[in-house]
């Protein structure tokens, strides 16, 4: 047999092999190309339970967020970072690729939809409600910081927009002359006591000292004013607060408890209230989803928004610490002013009757 005529057996025999060996055996590994049967007999919908687990329980997180355990404070970081935990969807989604498990894919439809929910027709940058209307005004809410290098260009930036109110925390004895020369003019009626103030162009009166302060602090601490403005819609109580920042500690997590206190009486305060129209501006170092608010929040009809426009820290703003909140009206756009020299950024907002 020549050279030619046995290549041409064997390429035959090799043929014939590849077109009658046996298929793979059930059970066999798939070859990555397709969703079928994994070593261990499962099929696609079978396999990636867990992950469908995690999806579902994310999808209930927007609407449930109040029943995650508050120990060590992770009920509030949580809520903290309520709207950002949508992106845990993506990870997942690659988990359920990287698994082919269509079980997987289709429950991933519920986190998608329910984040979808809470999204929709809410952008980063503002929140509308309705325009400005006939009855209403403008306010701006700013924790202008303690160290800011230039208060006096920070509140001209903030009287630029044209607000009746504007509400500061963190106003320093120091910065306090250089904040009145911009304001006093434009904004000729203010009231300050301790670090938070008011400036308004209508007149004040009942102005007074809001007691916040948590019973652990043993110094000086005055951070809250009520007051009354004579607004162009009607007399107005107007209240500034700020409350006290969560520290982080280990072991004990996220330390919340003289922030909650200072809610309750916040919210107390509030409750006892006897002009029908309020507004709450402040720094609350809460989102309006943190359960540590609900004394607050529960006192308000309008928490501005669904807390999409980011406040805090000013170079990558993730949370709405600052806030703009009524009752018995309409909070009707929201939106965050140019950054400052602040590690806040400022909320303007207005207010519907």
């Amino acid at each position: 047999m020549n050279h030619a005529r046995r290549c041409g057996v064997l390429t035959k025999m090799t043929s014939t092999y590849e077109n009658h060996r046996e298929p793979p055996a059930r059970g066999a590994r798939p070859d990555g190309r397709h969703w079928g049967e994994d070593a261990r007999g499962r099929t696609t919908w079978q396999r990636g339970r867990l992950i469908g687990l995690c999806a579902v329980l994310l999808g209930l997180l927007p609407v449930f967020h109040g029943y995650v355990p508050d120990a060590r404070g992770l009920g509030s970081l949580a809520e903290t970072f309520l709207p950002w935990l949508g992106l845990l969807i993506l990870p997942l989604l690659l988990l359920a690729r990287l698994r082919r498990s269509a079980f997987a894919l289709l429950t991933l439809a519920v986190p998608v939809m329910a984040w979808a929910g809470l999204l929709g027709g809410v952008y980063l940058g503002g929140f509308d409600n309705g325009g400005t209307g006939a009855y209403g005004f403008g306010v701006v809410q700013h924790n202008i910081a303690d160290d800011n290098p230039d208060p006096a260009g920070t509140v001209r930036a903030l009287a630029a927009a044209g607000p009746e109110l504007i509400a500061l925390q963190e106003v320093t004895p120091a910065a306090l002359p250089a904040i009145s020369g911009v304001l006093d003019k434009q904004y000729p009626h203010h009231a300050v006591h301790g670090t938070v103030g008011l400036w308004s162009k209508s007149p004040l009166r009942d102005v007074r000292p809001l007691d916040l302060k948590p019973a652990g602090i043993t110094q000086p601490w005055q951070r809250g004013l009520r007051a009354t403005a004579s607004t162009p819609v009607g007399h107005v109580a107007v209240y500034v607060a700020h409350l006290p920042s969560v520290r982080a500690a280990w072991p004990q997590g996220l330390k919340t408890g003289w922030r909650n206190e200072a809610a309750v009486k916040l919210g107390a305060a509030l409750g006892d209230e006897q002009v029908e129209r309020v507004v709450l501006l402040g720094d609350l170092n809460a989102t309006a989803d943190d359960r540590g608010l609900d004394p607050v929040v529960a006192r308000m009809d309008d928490t501005g928004g669904d807390g999409f426009v980011f406040s805090w820290p000013r170079r990558f703003p993730v949370a709405r610490l600052d806030h703009v909140m009524v009752r018995d009206g309409v909070v009707s756009r929201v939106e965050r002013l140019a950054a400052t020299g602040s590690d806040h950024v400022p909320v303007s907002a207005w207010l519907r009757f």
